[in-house]
């Protein structure tokens, strides 16, 4: 399971009656962002022409400066875990991880499964055979 089934009201908007300010939230997707960004090589190394999840994670950026609508954000991180299910092990789970980020517009605890994704990528077997700069996350 990558998010527990009771959420933190800390990753719960104010206007949904938890504590998370838009500030924050926005602060969590750009965490979330960077996440997948890093792992995003795992999935560009056996899918390059592929941009989905690389879309998605921009999608989220393009929410934080609020120049798209959350449905806009959430539809790309559906693109990008549909990219992903195609795949197994590193590449999968970087796909994922930026599914999740894009998700964080519409549930800001999509922030926990976005850096679970990027962990599970990194600690897959295939990962040493990917560009050496992900090896400098």
């Amino acid at each position: 399971m990558i998010l527990p089934k009771v959420r933190d009201p800390r990753f719960i908007t104010v206007r949904r009656g938890g504590t998370l300010t838009g500030a924050d939230h926005h602060l969590l997707a750009l965490w979330a962002a960077a996440c997948a960004e890093h792992v995003l090589p795992l999935f560009e190394s056996v899918r390059p022409s592929d941009p989905r999840p690389r879309e998605a994670i921009e999608q989220l950026r393009v929410w934080t400066r609020g120049d798209v609508k959350m449905s806009e954000s959430r539809a790309a991180g559906g693109h990008a875990m549909a990219a992903a299910r195609v795949l197994t092990g590193a590449p999968r789970h970087a796909a994922f991880a930026a599914g999740q980020a894009a998700v964080v517009a519409h549930v800001a605890a999509h922030e926990l499964g976005a850096a679970a994704y990027a962990i599970k990528a990194v600690g897959a077997p295939e990962w040493y055979r990917v560009p050496e700069r992900v090896s400098d996350c």
